[in-house]
């Protein structure tokens, strides 16, 4: 019996030795490359990690320097930002603080390039599309209507096409262009939630351009603009 079962315990092992010298070093370069794979990933993340939480220190030094009126400190604080952190949340987040500040002290030129900066770099949607609507402000301010009209007319996510839409049509009016103006604040008022108390302010404009609005959604004109 010992004897029958040293001879199975021998073909056994034949047949492993045999199946490990065709398929052992294949199987060791697959069990390689997952370890290193998983070792990446955790490297990867606990990297973003570290981006993240290093970018967001600069963003609250920016917007401390922002609160402070400190424009040189705002200033380097973003310049570090966009250097080493740029594809960060916090970098579109400090941008947006950045030009907003610029607005308020009558800083158009660096408003736009800091809302421009934002809306090349930035990989949140959010973030950019909020930058654009700001940039195309930034732009009408400046009369150049073109740009901001092409700018509105970019892409958006959903969340945005409304309040893109009724920016559009206040570039128009300034146009000149009150029909197409009225085309576009329809578009915002059918896009807008009913919920939100800005659809209301698309409603005065599309009446002030003799269209009546329902609650329905629609906007119908009343009278023939120009």
């Amino acid at each position: 019996m010992a004897t029958h079962l040293d001879l199975e315990e021998q073909e056994q092992l034949d047949q492993i030795k045999h199946f490990w010298n065709k398929w052992g070093t294949p199987i060791t370069g697959v069990a390689v490359v997952v370890m290193a794979g998983f070792a990446g990933w955790n490297g990867w993340q606990f990297w973003q990690q570290r981006q993240a939480l290093q970018a967001s220190a600069l963003a609250d030094v920016v917007a401390g320097a922002v609160e402070s009126g400190d424009q040189a400190r705002v200033a380097q604080a973003f310049d570090a930002v966009k250097a080493d952190y740029k594809r960060t949340l916090q970098a579109g987040h400090a941008a947006l603080l950045v030009a907003q500040s610029a607005v308020n002290t009558g800083k158009l030129a660096e408003a736009k390039s800091a809302l421009q900066w934002a809306v090349d770099n930035t990989k949140d949607e959010g973030y950019q599309a909020t930058a654009k609507l700001r940039l195309a402000a930034v732009l009408m301010e400046e009369k150049d209507l073109d740009a901001a009209a092409a700018l509105l007319r970019s892409s958006f996510p959903v969340e945005f096409k409304g309040l893109a839409a009724d920016r559009l049509g206040d570039v128009l009016q300034l146009q000149g262009k009150n029909n197409e103006a009225v085309t576009a604040y329809q578009e915002a008022w059918k896009l807008l939630d009913p919920q939100v108390d800005y659809r209301a302010l698309v409603g005065f404009k599309l009446n002030a351009l003799g269209v009546a609005t329902s609650e329905t959604g629609s906007a119908n004109s009343t009278e023939t603009t120009k």
